[in-house]
């Protein structure tokens, strides 16, 4: 069954191009113009990914996150003319797990929802539950766990933990962690992982300011520590 893309953008004419490309990958594709309609779209349609535009009439794209991210973990890539720094990283705080400035490349598009689908349905590698100290991670089931307490991640948050827990004490630098999440296909933003990581933070750590689990290794990336 084909999966389910939502495309939300105010221009007609780019719903209707992102949606042709799309249509031809082989994904089913729905679209909204504006935060408001796609909230209705994404409740009747349930979207396995949603492209989104930030700027829009009625609702916004940034309200749009804070508002279905209540009811759905469901992978948001950004669509957005915007490219000032502070704008990307408001979206990734919010929960994207990607973005793609206008113009763009349809074809780059289709490679990153792939990506980011392909994550999210990645094969678990031979070690399917990853432990330590007080953090359970389950690659099968998609699931973390934190002192036996439920830990809701977006796919982002969820593969960069588990690649920082499959080896503890390693440190990797953004681009290694950016690589390990989009491929090395087309170039990524690195501050990206820092705001994933600042957002992981928040939902594992008992205080993210002082962080016990995933460490800064200061001018050169992050690790799991060995022993926390």
């Amino acid at each position: 069954m084909a999966q389910t893309i939502l495309v939300v953008d105010d221009k007609r004419e780019i719903r209707d191009l992102v949606a042709a490309y799309l249509d031809q990958e082989g994904f089913r594709v729905v679209t909204a113009a504006n935060g408001q309609e796609a909230l209705y779209v994404a409740r009747h349609e349930r979207p396995d990914l949603v492209i989104l535009d930030l700027m829009m009439p009625a609702m916004s794209g940034y309200d749009f996150m804070r508002a279905y991210s209540k009811e759905a973990d469901v992978p948001i890539i950004i669509l957005t003319a915007k490219v000032e720094e502070n704008e990307r990283v408001l979206g990734l705080e919010l929960g994207a797990d990607d973005y793609v400035t206008k113009p763009f490349s349809p074809r780059e598009l289709a490679a990153r929802v792939r990506a980011v689908l392909r994550r999210l349905h990645r094969q678990p590698d031979a070690a399917e539950v990853l432990r330590a100290a007080d953090i359970t991670l389950d690659r099968a089931a998609r699931t973390v766990a934190v002192q036996d307490r439920r830990v809701d991640l977006t796919p982002s948050e969820f593969d960069l933990l588990a690649v920082l827990m499959a080896s503890p004490g390693r440190v990797y630098t953004r681009a290694d962690l950016l690589d390990r999440l989009q491929g090395d296909a087309y170039a990524g933003y690195e501050r990206t992982i820092d705001v994933h990581i600042r957002n992981l933070r928040t939902k594992i750590e008992a205080d993210p300011s002082r962080p016990r689990y995933v460490e800064t290794v200061f001018g050169v990336g992050y690790r799991f520590a060995v022993d926390p």
